[in-house]
């Protein structure tokens, strides 16, 4: 009888003591201990990932004015195209005028010089 009242005791004592374990293991204080402590382990790394993040941001910000800045000269020199169509009808236009007055001065000139008789000038 004496082992098994022995065996009872000795049951008692670890189950006490494991739900000892287990309060202190789940205490607030603890788990508020464990957070603190994991706080202060990754803060560090933490702050240096945003300080990293900021400066990325500040590049990328930079990269982005750069290319829509860049898109919107090409979108106006899309848009220029107009224009240069209607340069290079003003161009075309104007050299066509210039070879019929020079054409029409070349009349203009010989046919002075056709209407008097040679030797009579």
């Amino acid at each position: 009888m004496e082992e098994a009242e022995m065996q009872l005791k000795v049951k008692k004592v670890t189950d006490k003591f494991t739900e000892s374990l287990y309060v202190l293991a789940n205490e607030p204080s603890v788990a508020l201990y464990r957070l603190q402590e994991h706080v202060r382990r990754s803060l560090p790394e933490l702050a240096q990932h945003k300080s990293d993040m900021q400066s990325w941001e500040e590049q990328s910000q930079g990269a982005i004015y750069t290319v829509e800045y860049a898109c919107s000269a090409i979108k106006s020199m899309a848009d220029s195209s107009v224009y240069f169509r209607s340069i290079d009808s003003l161009l075309r236009h104007s050299i066509a005028l210039r070879e019929r007055l020079g054409a029409a001065q070349g009349r203009s000139t010989i046919a002075p010089q056709s209407k008097n008789p040679p030797g009579t000038s």
